[in-house]
């Protein structure tokens, strides 16, 4: 067993490094570690088996110094990583070791392969208690509840991230459990700032960071929601604790995937992308759910390239969510924020047997009103609202309301906006909506729905704007 698993490495090329063994070979996804010469270690992932002595390995951290001949143990098993109370409140890498200079994690800590099974299909629950957010648009049309999966979809710019930390903000006080954020392929600045938010807001000592950042080598980035998905699955399955997982950005999975891939010389598949493509989403994916009486609640970040919402990997990871939130660039032209389309947003969970009768009927009744007025916008363009029936102005006069009173102020946002955050009860979302849907708010000003909480600010905000002159069109 000794000789088997001492090895030799035989040749290198960027991240791919090619070992010879004497005798047998370890087995795909089998961690390797590489002593330097400075006294650490590196590790890296067998992927590939080139014949009866040689495997191909992709390192998970810079290959620079490392030479032909240096030695190579396999560590008889999978990548574990450090897992349990301890980490709780630390920011770790994709092999588990802490980024944040604190104090060093007990000797005798738990650990946990980053390979597993995800639990067998008797033994997962459906959960059904609601998941608030305080955020109107995703409470009203894409509800999610305890244990379901949620998505943000949006192209460059558009707010993905500014959404996500506005989730944590926002489900501090409404959250008991556990956060695990895995940050792909993060900016080193982006990472900061959550660590700095995360510690002043006081939820740091119930989160765990795990971040394989931007510079960092394809395959680290390719790890990092495995690990932070094992330490999440450890929460749920030996503590019996709710976890919220959030992963941003779930899109350079797939490309640190692609990138891999390329490295071990497979064929491109559709667009470039891995011909693994779907088996590694899936893998990833169908490990995130819930046990009886515990639930892994999943809020995922994904870029879309290019706004092309047919890209492979974004079908490919639309495919296992429960609830899409689309971001719309039109609509952050027009400030409208947060800026979720209504019309392309969807969750299989806006079902009237987990929402209740009276939310999707009102849910229904606003993305019917919302796409009527879209419907008819190239008509305003080029003749104008008032060649419209009466009916249709009423409806175009709702719609437009109800845009405003869906967009929201950020907490996150507040030292930019000058404006403070509002979470908004899903009862008061609801009674905004019927109310704009009956008529009541026909003769208001659309700006004073404009970045409100809840109807009674709007109110407010009319009672003490001055009215506009007759014919002014509001912002």
């Amino acid at each position: 067993m000794a000789d088997r698993l001492q090895g030799r490495i035989s040749a290198i090329r960027g991240a791919v490094v090619d070992v010879a063994f004497a005798h047998g070979l370890p087995r795909i996804n089998e961690a390797l570690t590489i002593p330097r010469d400075d006294g650490a270690s590196l590790l890296a992932e067998v992927q590939a088996h080139l014949d009866d002595r040689h495997v191909r390995c992709i390192a998970l951290a810079n290959t620079s110094g490392l030479s032909r001949g240096d030695p190579v143990r396999a560590l008889d098993g999978p990548l574990s990583v450090p897992v349990g109370d301890a980490v709780l409140g630390r920011l770790l890498d994709v092999t588990g070791a802490l980024g944040d200079a604190g104090p060093a994690l007990p000797e005798d800590i738990a650990r946990r392969s980053i390979h597993r099974l995800p639990p067998a299909l008797a033994d997962q629950h459906a959960a059904s208690e609601r998941f608030a957010t305080g955020i109107k648009v995703i409470d009203l049309l894409t509800p999610l509840v305890q244990g379901s999966k949620a998505a943000m979809f949006g192209g460059a710019g558009v707010g993905k991230t500014v959404l996500v930390m506005e989730l944590i903000h926002a489900m501090v006080e409404r959250y008991q459990g556990i956060s695990v954020f895995a940050g792909v392929g993060e900016r080193s600045r982006e990472g900061h700032e959550m660590l700095l938010d995360m510690r002043q807001s006081g939820v740091l000592p119930h989160t765990v960071l795990v971040y394989g950042q931007m510079n960092e080598p394809p395959g680290a980035r390719w790890r990092v929601p495995l690990t932070a998905l094992s330490i999440a699955e450890y929460f749920r399955d030996e503590q019996r604790k709710n976890v919220l997982l959030l992963m941003d950005n779930v899109f350079r999975f797939v490309q640190a995937g692609a990138e891999v891939s390329g490295l071990l010389g497979r064929l491109p598949s559709r667009v470039g992308y891995q011909p693994t493509l779907a088996d590694e989403v899936a893998a990833l994916q169908e490990r995130i759910v819930s046990v009886a009486g515990v639930a892994v609640t999943a809020i995922e970040a994904v870029y879309v390239p290019a706004d092309d919402f047919t890209d492979p990997a974004v079908t490919a990871l639309a495919s296992h969510v429960d609830s899409m939130v689309v971001l719309s660039r039109s609509m952050a032209a027009q400030g409208m924020y947060p800026a979720i389309d209504p019309i392309a947003s969807s969750s299989i969970l806006l079902d009237p047997m987990v929402v209740g009768e009276t939310h999707f009927d009102i849910a229904t009744e606003v993305r019917r009103t919302i796409e009527h007025y879209r419907s008819l916008q190239d008509v305003i363009s080029l003749l104008g609202v008032e060649e419209l029936g009466s009916e249709d102005r009423r409806i175009v006069a709702r719609a437009r309301r109800l845009q405003r009173f869906l967009t929201q102020p950020f907490a996150v946002t507040e030292a930019f906006t000058g404006m403070p955050g509002n979470s908004v009860a899903i009862e008061d979302t609801l009674a905004g909506c019927r109310a704009i849907l009956d008529g009541e708010c026909d003769d208001w000003q659309e700006r004073s729905l404009y970045m409100v909480g809840t109807l009674d600010d709007a109110r407010r905000k009319e009672q003490a704007v001055p009215q506009d002159e007759p014919g002014e069109q509001a912002p």
